[in-house]
């Protein structure tokens, strides 16, 4: 078995436990560190309103993001709008509210259980415009063309091909679409013991580009206007992997919000 694909299934075993209760992801770890926050505080920080939250089904947050990569997606009534990496729904729930009645939004997640979890929060909150998807955001199971906006959420660092993302984000949308993801980057190398470490790449830093690397990538899968809109240390307010604590490398992580334009020809 490849690399790649080690990764992808330690990841997906990962996600999948967070998805069925029996785990904690997102850079949390065992001990003293904190599962990932849910609460009203902890989401604000993240850009999250209070009204947003009590609009979503409940199960649909898992506090598993970096970021609210809606609030600069400047979404429409009526548009087709794809969430990479969706977990249980709670970015496709809110572009839904944007899109309405006329709009659709498509979430697409590798882990089977986390499409089964979103699907049942979509049933239970009666969202007829949302579907999920079970696919690779390396191979996204839609159509070139088809979409107007595409959002991520602390995702895309957990590919172990991020080249591949951003060529599908690109393919997937229409001439004039946008691009908007909240991620975690690195704003200086880390230490070998946390690239090596599998706790470090499931909570999102060990597989992390450098910043400059991630918005190069955006850039070469063909994207214009290549913007970052937002930027942070994350280690002062997320959840971090024991390695990366005893490393010192906490300051070796940012969160940041990245806007691409697909260009209309």
């Amino acid at each position: 078995m490849s690399a790649t694909n080690d990764i992808r299934d330690t990841v997906r075993e990962r996600y999948g436990a967070l998805a069925e209760g029996a785990d904690c992801g997102c850079g949390c770890s065992t001990g003293s560190v904190p599962c990932c926050s849910t609460d009203a505080q902890a989401m604000a920080t993240l850009g999250y309103t209070a009204e947003q939250l009590a609009a979503i089904p409940e199960g649909a947050n898992l506090g598993l993001g970096c970021g609210n990569p809606l609030a600069h997606a400047a979404v429409k009534a009526g548009e087709t709008v794809l969430d990479l990496g969706s977990g249980a729904g709670i970015d496709a729930f809110l572009a839904s509210r944007e899109v309405g009645a006329e709009g659709r939004v498509i979430g697409v997640d590798m882990t089977p259980s986390m499409v089964s979890r979103a699907r049942e929060n979509a049933a239970k909150g009666g969202y007829r415009n949302v579907e999920f998807r079970l696919g690779e955001i390396e191979n996204l199971p839609v159509a070139d063309g088809s979409v107007d906006a595409i959002i991520s959420n602390c995702v895309i660092n957990l590919s172990p091909d991020k080249p591949r993302v951003f060529a599908e984000a690109f393919r997937a949308l229409k001439p004039g679409g946008r691009l908007v993801v909240s991620d975690l980057v690195l704003t200086r190398p880390i230490p070998d013991a946390v690239r090596k470490s599998i706790e470090a790449y499931v909570g999102c830093i060990a597989g992390a580009s450098s910043r400059e690397d991630y918005l190069q990538l955006v850039r070469e899968a063909g994207f214009a206007d290549v913007t970052v809109l937002e930027e942070r240390g994350y280690g002062q307010d997320g959840p971090l992997p024991t390695v990366v604590i005893e490393e010192r490398a906490w300051d070796a992580v940012a969160s940041v919000k990245v806007r691409g334009v697909k260009a209309d020809r």
